[in-house]
């Protein structure tokens, strides 16, 4: 019988790392095409002036699906694929820095903390100018009115035909650097930094935290996988409601074109009150929840697929 509380972790070095690249991808795209329409409605609810457009992430998915159809849900959605980058770039540079952090500390708090926050300064440096073009073709439809940047009424009229998706996000990336500049690709980079930075570093600690923690309550015989599928949730929960503030500051600077996070966090504060911050917290957390479910259950199984062979026999889940 398993001691209670004793999840055991797979770290870099147990790792077989072809089966982890080539597994990785395929996991990292059906995650993100799953969770991208909470995405979307939430980039919408934190852009709209107070309730303007819509009253609630319920009431966004409605209105889009009946004025805009599936499709709708996954406007930029194409070119928000390439983000299967960053994500590889994101968990290279978590197990990397984990196994570094370890040199030094023991604590399994602190390598979460230190690795978290580093991988997702390395994928924020390739996401930024993917979600610059993606969240302006989010806005396309019912949002069109508070992006800058639309595509030509050419691109419109070719919805109907057989690749607009290009066609308009070509558009949109000649807008934005005939608007300012390869600079305008990271704009926002500092506020993303601010949200996903702290983001990535909670949710981290705080899964293992809830993991063992839930492992100490749950039956001994109870799969430790199915521990970890709750605690991503919950952690997700936790980092997203500390974190949502600056998350609306970031989308705001993204899809508006403010320069200034500190003027932007003021004046949202001035126009909309303290609970602006909150603004598509239900979508972030929506959208987290089954993130968090299929990350946790996705990738706690990728690393078990992906172990070194001669370690198999040496781990009991």
């Amino acid at each position: 019988m398993q001691q209670k509380g004793a999840i055991q972790i797979i770290e870099w070095e147990d790792l077989d790392k072809r089966k982890f690249y080539s597994l990785g991808v395929f996991m990292t795209l059906t995650t993100r095409a799953t969770v991208y329409p909470a995405s979307l409605i939430r980039t919408r609810l934190q852009v709209q002036k107070g309730k303007t457009l819509y009253s609630g992430t319920f009431d966004a998915f409605c209105k889009i699906l009946r004025a805009e159809g599936v499709q709708g849900l996954y406007r930029g959605f194409m070119v928000n694929t390439f983000t299967l980058i960053s994500g590889q770039a994101y968990i290279t540079t978590y197990e990397l820095v984990r196994k570094y952090v370890s040199q030094y500390s023991p604590s399994n708090t602190v390598k979460s903390v230190v690795a978290g926050g580093a991988a997702s300064l390395v994928a924020q440096t390739i996401t930024v100018p993917i979600d610059v073009v993606s969240q302006h073709l989010m806005m396309q439809g019912q949002g069109e009115h508070l992006t800058r940047f639309k595509p030509k009424p050419k691109m419109m009229l070719a919805a109907t035909k057989s690749r607009p998706t290009f066609g308009q996000t070509r558009d949109i990336t000649v807008q934005i650097f005939a608007a300012d500049g390869f600079k305008g690709f990271y704009r926002g980079y500092v506020a993303s930094l601010l949200t996903y930075i702290p983001n990535s570093a909670l949710w981290w600690p705080f899964y293992h935290f809830y993991a063992e923690q839930l492992s100490l309550l749950a039956p001994s015989e109870c799969p430790h996988l199915i521990l970890q599928a709750v605690a991503g949730p919950m952690a997700a929960a936790t980092a997203s409601t500390i974190t949502n503030p600056m998350d609306v500051v970031r989308a705001r600077v993204q899809v508006e074109g403010r320069s200034s996070v500190i003027e932007t966090f003021k004046q949202l504060l001035a126009e909309e009150g303290v609970w602006v911050m909150t603004k598509g917290l239900s979508a972030r957390i929506i959208s987290s929840t089954p993130t968090s479910v299929l990350i946790v259950v996705g990738y706690e199984t990728l690393k078990r697929l992906s172990l070194r062979a001669d370690l198999v026999e040496t781990r009991h889940w």
